[in-house]
């Protein structure tokens, strides 16, 4: 499998083979799967206080019949305040949750190890799919080639002046500009500080992501990551495959490097 390279001004450099990684067979219910496990991984336990809702001096009839009046508990009091009010019980204002979250909720999902390598060669492989990456929502008008590979010289651009060129040059800048036209949310979302919610564009996969980091972070949705530190949460974002990706050559030899079980049947079957 061939694909097109490209310099960082949007030249084309020439062919290059590409690794038997991406020649794996698309299986979108592993890549969810993946996602969902290893999304569950950045969860926070949470719980409430075990007497929460129930610190009040509040009780019921004794005995609880015969009194021609609600059973349930009843505020005390002298007067004035809550007092006659009902509390302490799940079913009124202020009282307990009925059923609360506790710290004891098993929310870390595990994953095998040779599930995970076979969704992200999955992923990876699914990024040369022009129809997989156009099905996610992102402008690829004027791309020929997928995957898009460009020169090593994309590691070393650390401005973001230089990254607008560079995008600018590969006709990225459209699926860039998708992400202005979200406008900002009201109502209890704006109330929590969720007011924004900046969606996922270009993703760069290179050797060394220290530089290029840097650049992306002035672009809304664009990320670049080193191919050690690459998951499926970075190329299906919310489990919808697949996300448009740019690759440096380095990235392909090292993409090259992976290990995986499926691999070694694919090279015996060749």
């Amino acid at each position: 499998m061939k694909t097109t390279s490209y310099s960082i001004n949007g030249t084309k450099e020439g062919e290059m083979e590409l690794p038997l990684v991406f020649s794996t067979p698309f299986r979108a219910e592993l890549i969810h799967k993946a996602f969902t496990n290893l999304n569950s991984h950045k969860f926070q336990p949470q719980g409430r206080h075990p007497t929460a809702g129930m610190d009040v001096v509040a009780r019921s009839n004794d005995p609880p019949t015969g009194q021609h009046q609600s059973r349930v508990a009843k505020m005390k009091g002298g007067g004035g305040g809550r007092q006659g009010q009902a509390g302490g019980v799940a079913s009124v204002r202020g009282g307990r949750q009925a059923h609360p979250p506790i710290v004891d909720k098993i929310i870390f999902k595990k994953l095998n190890k040779k599930e995970n390598r076979l969704a992200l060669c999955s992923a990876i492989a699914a990024t040369a799919s022009k129809k997989l990456v156009e099905s996610r929502g992102h402008k690829v008008e004027g791309i020929e080639s997928f995957p898009i590979v460009v020169s090593n010289d994309v590691e070393s651009v650390s401005k973001a002046t230089e990254m607008s060129k560079v995008l600018d040059s590969l006709k990225l800048m459209n699926d860039v500009n998708r992400l202005a036209s979200r406008k900002p949310r009201t109502g209890k979302a704006s109330l929590r500080g969720r007011s924004k919610k900046v969606g996922k564009s270009v993703l760069f996969v290179t050797k060394d992501s220290t530089n290029i980091s840097k650049a992306c972070g002035a672009f809304p949705g664009v990320e670049a990551r080193a191919v050690k530190d690459l998951s499926v949460l970075d190329l299906a974002p919310g489990s919808d495959p697949i996300r448009l990706t740019v690759y440096s050559k380095a990235a392909i030899e090292e993409i090259a490097k992976l290990k995986s079980t499926h691999l070694e049947l694919m090279v015996k079957v060749q």
